[in-house]
């Protein structure tokens, strides 16, 4: 399967990792009525969301194993395609930028955001995160998180910004503006492993996740800019289970 067709299908029917596709999944959200605790409830394609037992987000201070994971990005500056999903913002990427983790190369789709951040480390969640979400070539995802604390501007940040529409919108390529992924990661890529799930229905189980220990700088403009545009964001905290969770050395 190529990246191409990977792209068109995960972003069909799996990338609800961050709701990628709102129009898809009109019934949920997080609101009291249709929130994460409900999600099980309002759709029977929903129900690993309850009764899932590899679910995402998590509270990384519960790794229950130290090691040193072989992560390396080779990320590729390309042209800026942004929309605004009505609950998250993204940023899609062109073929060519990869992620390579324990041994298997994962190819970098698109970039959202949930405010405030999803994965916690010892109870603290940071204002806001992203989620560069990859596939393999056979449809195995793989997802980097990062987290943002208040600080200094990140220039990505602000193209990002600058280019999504203040309502739900298709997704458009602005002309002559480039973006690099490189400048939304801190040069430490010490990461949390695990395997887990989307954090929006369907809560597809087998997803590789891995969230960078140090967080980067956004500013708090940009910070309420994403607040603004997408609201709480965030799925809570689920167990662990029988997971093994590692965390860097």
């Amino acid at each position: 399967m190529t990246l191409q067709r990977i792209s068109a299908a995960m972003l069909a029917a799996l990338l609800a990792s961050g709701p990628a596709l709102a129009e898809h999944h009109k019934s949920f959200g997080y609101g009291a009525a249709n929130g994460p605790e409900k999600w099980g409830q309002l759709n029977d394609k929903y129900a690993l969301c309850e009764k899932g037992d590899m679910q995402s987000p998590i509270d990384l201070a519960g790794a229950n194993a130290i090691g040193s994971l072989e992560l390396s990005v080779s990320y590729q500056s390309g042209p800026l395609t942004v929309s605004n999903k009505g609950l998250t913002v993204q940023a899609d990427f062109a073929p060519g930028s990869t992620m390579t983790s324990g041994g298997s190369t994962f190819n970098l789709i698109q970039i959202h955001f949930h405010t405030p951040s999803e994965h916690a480390i010892s109870g603290k969640r940071y204002p806001l995160t992203g989620h560069f979400v990859h596939a393999t070539e056979d449809g195995r995802l793989g997802v980097l998180g990062v987290m943002f604390e208040q600080g200094a501007a990140n220039a990505e940040l602000g193209k990002i910004l600058a280019a999504t529409p203040a309502a739900k919108s298709e997704a458009t390529t602005v002309p002559g503006r480039m973006i690099d992924p490189n400048g939304m990661l801190p040069a430490d890529r010490s990461v949390y492993r695990y395997m887990g799930s989307l954090t929006t229905p369907p809560c597809s189980e087998g997803v590789n996740w891995h969230v960078l220990k140090e967080p980067i700088t956004a500013s708090a403009e940009q910070i309420a800019a994403f607040e603004k545009l997408m609201g709480d964001s965030a799925r809570p905290v689920r167990a662990i289970n029988n997971r093994l969770v590692v965390a860097p050395e």
